[in-house]
């Protein structure tokens, strides 16, 4: 079962950061709950399949961009805290931001995204 900070890791790196859809589709199933709910500035989805095409999404709009970690993860329990930046790779990100997710049962269940005043 994985961590509270390996998810973290999972959900920038291997989702939101992964252009291949079925490396993006495996790690989905592996990172959250069949009915996680993710919220950010824009909305709210629920499932993992609307999750994965908000990550597609994003990823199409920003060809050569990168998600990095902006610090380490923070975990209390049963939430994560991870910051992150945005931007073309080399180069000083574009957009930064946190996410704070709910683990239940070795996967995230709740998925909060906030965007950090430029």
């Amino acid at each position: 079962m994985a961590t509270v900070a390996e998810l973290m890791e999972a959900n920038l790196l291997r989702v939101f950061n992964e252009r291949d859809d079925e490396r993006r589709a495996k790690a989905i199933a592996e990172t959250y709950a069949p009915d996680i709910t993710f919220a950010d500035p824009e909305g709210v989805v629920t499932g993992r399949e609307n999750l994965d095409a908000k990550a597609k999404g994003l990823l199409a709009e920003s060809p050569g961009f990168v998600f990095s970690a902006a610090g380490p993860v923070l975990v209390n329990h049963d939430l994560g805290h991870l910051a992150w930046a945005l931007g073309p790779e080399g180069e000083p990100p574009v957009v930064r931001g946190i996410d704070v997710a709910l683990v239940e049962d070795g996967v995230i269940k709740k998925l909060y995204t906030m965007l950090l005043p430029a």
